[in-house]
C-alpha cells in the first residue's frame, strides 16, 4: 500500500507517464478481481461501525459538556451570598426588595450569557421561590414536587429530568416539556450542613438537537439519546426509535443487531458515566449491504467500461501534461503584453507546477514593483501639489487691499463692503472646510467673486460673462480649478491688450462629462508658444511649466484624481484671444 502511495506522489513527468500506462494495463484486472469486492464489502461494514462509534462518542462528549456547564452554573449560584440569604428567608414578608432585586439580577446575568438556559428557579425549604422566567401555576407547594424531593434526598448529586411533564410550573417563554431538560441540585448551608432548598435549571434541547442533527449515519441512519429510565431525551422524527427496547441493551456489549419491522438494524450505543444517559446510533444493515451488493453486480460492467475508458484516459493523461504547458505559454504572452494580473494555477507539484509557481512569483514581484513606483510618484506629485495649493499669491492680496483702500477714499463705505464681501466669499470657498470636492455652483461663485474684485480694479478695461446650465449646479467638482485659468487670462491676455477685453466662462455637460471653458479676447499666443504650452501640460516640463504653475496645478490635480482623459486643453490665435477647456467627470 505504501508503494502505491509513493507512486501517486511521483513528481517527475517521465515517471508519471510510466505510472499512467501501467495503470491503464492493470486497472481492468484489478477492478474485475473478486478479492477487491470481498475486501471492499468488509471495509464498508467496518467503516460504518467505526464512523457510528466516533459520532456517538462525539455526541456524548458534547452533551456531557452542556450538562457539566449547567452544573458549574449551579455551583456558582450555590456559592453566592445573595442566593444563600434568599434561601434562608422564612416568610414572604421578610423578602427584602433590595435582596430580591439583586437575586433577579444575578439570575438574569447567567441567562443572558447562556442563551441555552430556558430558565432558573430557586426554591427554599419554606416554599418561597424566585425566578425571572418561571412561575408557580397553583398554590400547591413547590417543595412537594418530584424534582424537589429527589434533589433534597440526594443533596450531593445532580438530578436530571428529561421531558419534565406535570410540574406545577409555567414559564413566560412558552416552551413545552419536550423542548427542555431539567437539572436540579440541592443547596446545603456550608455552616450548618442544613438543606436550604433546590436550584432548578431548564436547559433548552436546541443545543443537543444541533449536535445530533449535524450527524449523519449513511442515508437513513440516525442518533438519539435515552435517559437512565428508558425515556427518550431527544430523537429525530423516525418510526424506529420507539421500537428499540431498553431491555435489549447489555452493559458488556455496545453493538447489537436486531430485526425491526422486517429489517435488520445495527444498534450501537454508549453509556455516559456522568449523565447516565445512552447515546444510541441506529442504521439499517440491509441498506448498507444492499449498496455493496449493487457494487458487486456492477463490477463486471465497470470492468468492460474501464477497457473503453482506458483508451480515452491515455489521451487525457497526455493532455494533462500538454494543457498546462499551453496555458502557461498563453499566460506568459499576456504578461509580455502588459497584463500583470495573470496567474498560473496547478493542483500538482511536478515540474510544470513548480514552473508555474516561479512564474506567479515573478509576475507578483513585477506587479509589486510597478505599484510601488506608481504609488511613490503619485505621492510625490500630490505632495508637490499640496505645497502649491498652500501658497498665497501676495501680489493679488496686495492689489486687492490697495483697491479697497482707493475705493474707500473715492466712493464711500458701500463699495468697500461689496469688495470686502467678495474677498471674504473668495477665501471662504477657497478654504471649503478642507474639502477637495465642492458643488459646481460654489466653484462658479468663487470665480464670480474673483472677477468682481478684478472688475473693481480694472473697471471698464475688464468685462466678463458667466453662462451655465442649471441642471449641473449640484454636481461635485475639484475646487479652485477655474480661478487660476481666469487669473491667467486677465494677466496674460486682457492686461497685455490695448483697450478693454471680455472673459466668457461657460459650464455645461458635454459628451457625458462636465465641460468648462474660459475664453478671452486678449492678445492670444503664437503657434510656437501654444505648442510649448500643450507639451508642458502633458509632460510638466519646459519654460511654460516653470513660469505658470497655476494652470499646471489645475491640470495635474484633475489627472491625478480622475485619469489622463480629463484635464486642460488650450487653443489660441495670436492677437485674437485664447480658449482653455476643462474636462471633468460627472460626480
Amino acid at each position: 500500500m505504501d508503494f502505491f502511495r509513493k507512486l501517486l506522489k511521483i513528481e517527475d513527468i517521465r515517471s508519471k507517464l510510466l505510472f499512467y500506462f501501467f495503470t491503464l494495463i492493470l486497472l481492468p484486472i484489478v477492478t474485475l478481481g473478486v478479492l477487491g469486492n470481498v475486501i471492499y464489502s468488509k471495509s464498508i461494514e467496518e467503516q460504518a461501525n467505526e464512523h457510528t462509534e466516533q459520532m456517538i462518542e462525539q455526541v456524548t462528549r458534547n452533551v456531557e459538556f452542556y450538562i457539566h456547564d449547567m452544573e458549574n452554573i449551579v455551583s456558582y449560584l450555590l456559592g453566592d451570598p445573595q442566593i444563600i440569604a434568599f434561601l434562608q428567608i422564612t416568610k414572604e414578608d421578610e423578602k427584602e426588595a433590595l435582596l430580591e432585586k439583586e437575586v433577579r439580577r444575578i439570575l438574569s446575568t447567567y441567562t443572558n450569557v447562556h442563551p441555552e438556559i430556558a430558565g432558573i428557579l430557586i426554591v427554599n425549604e419554606n416554599n418561597l421561590y424566585i425566578s425571572n422566567e418561571m412561575h408557580r401555576i397553583s398554590r400547591d407547594p413547590l417543595t412537594d414536587e418530584n424534582w424537589y424531593k429527589r434533589a433534597i434526598l440526594s443533596p450531593n448529586a445532580m438530578q436530571l429530568f428529561s421531558k419534565p411533564i406535570g410540574r406545577n410550573i409555567t414559564t413566560t417563554l412558552n416552551y413545552s416539556a419536550d423542548e427542555v431538560v431539567s437539572i436540579a441540585k440541592a443547596v446545603i448551608d456550608p455552616k450548618t450542613s442544613q438543606r436550604l432548598g433546590v436550584i432548578l435549571i431548564d436547559l433548552k434541547l436546541n443545543k443537543i438537537k444541533e449536535v445530533i442533527e449535524t450527524i449523519t449515519l449513511g442515508k437513513n441512519g440516525f442518533l438519539y439519546i435515552m435517559d437512565a429510565n428508558g425515556g427518550i431525551v431527544y430523537a429525530p422524527v423516525n418510526p424506529i426509535v420507539y421500537r428499540v427496547k431498553n431491555e435489549w441493551f447489555n452493559p458488556s456489549v455496545n453493538n447489537i443487531v436486531k430485526t425491526i419491522q422486517g429489517s435488520e438494524f445495527q444498534i450501537i450505543y454508549k453509556d455516559s458515566a456522568y449523565t447516565k444517559w445512552k447515546t444510541i446510533g441506529v442504521f439499517s444493515l440491509s441498506e448498507t449491504l444492499k449498496e455493496v451488493t449493487i457494487l458487486r453486480h456492477y463490477s463486471i460492467l465497470i470492468g468492460l467500461i474501464t477497457l473503453i475508458l482506458a483508451v480515452a484516459a491515455a489521451f487525457f493523461f497526455t493532455a494533462s501534461i500538454a494543457k498546462p504547458l499551453s496555458k502557461l505559454r498563453s499566460l506568459m504572452k499576456k504578461a509580455e503584453e502588459g497584463d500583470l494580473s495573470v496567474r498560473f494555477n496547478s493542483k500538482y507539484n511536478d515540474e510544470i507546477g513548480q514552473l508555474g509557481k516561479s512564474f506567479n512569483t515573478m509576475i507578483k514581484e513585477i506587479s509589486n514593483l510597478v505599484d510601488m513606483v506608481y504609488t511613490e510618484q503619485k505621492r510625490k506629485r500630490e505632495a508637490e501639489l499640496k505645497t502649491l495649493q498652500a501658497q498665497i499669491k501676495p501680489h493679488f492680496l496686495y492689489n486687492t487691499l490697495y483697491t479697497i483702500q482707493w475705493m474707500a477714499g473715492e466712493h464711500g463705505a458701500q463699495e468697500v463692503v461689496r469688495i470686502v464681501g467678495a474677498l471674504a466669499n473668495l477665501f471662504r470657498i477657497g478654504l471649503s472646510k478642507g474639502k477637495e470636492m465642492i458643488p459646481v455652483h460654489e466653484e462658479l461663485e468663487h470665480v464670480r467673486s474673483y472677477l468682481m474684485i478684478q472688475k473693481a480694479r480694472y473697471e471698464d478695461k475688464l468685462m466678463y460673462e458667466i453662462n451655465y446650465d442649471e441642471d449641473l449646479l449640484n454636481y461635485k467638482v475639484l475646487k479652485l480649478i477655474l480661478q487660476p485659468l481666469v487669473e491667467n487670462a486677465i494677466y496674460h491676455g486682457i492686461n497685455a491688450k490695448r483697450g478693454g477685453g471680455t472673459i466668457t466662462i461657460t459650464a455645461r455637460i458635454d459628451k457625458e462629462k462636465l465641460f468648462f471653458s474660459v475664453v478671452d479676447d486678449g492678445i492670444g499666443m503664437k503657434a510656437e508658444r501654444l505648442e510649448d504650452l500643450r507639451k508642458s501640460l502633458d509632460n510638466q516640463h519646459g519654460e511654460a511649466a516653470r513660469n505658470g504653475f497655476g494652470i499646471f496645478n489645475v491640470n495635474e490635480r484633475i489627472r491625478l484624481s480622475f485619469g489622463l482623459e480629463y484635464g486642460l486643453r488650450y487653443t489660441s490665435v495670436d492677437q485674437e484671444g485664447t480658449k482653455v477647456e476643462v474636462w471633468h467627470p460627472i460626480c
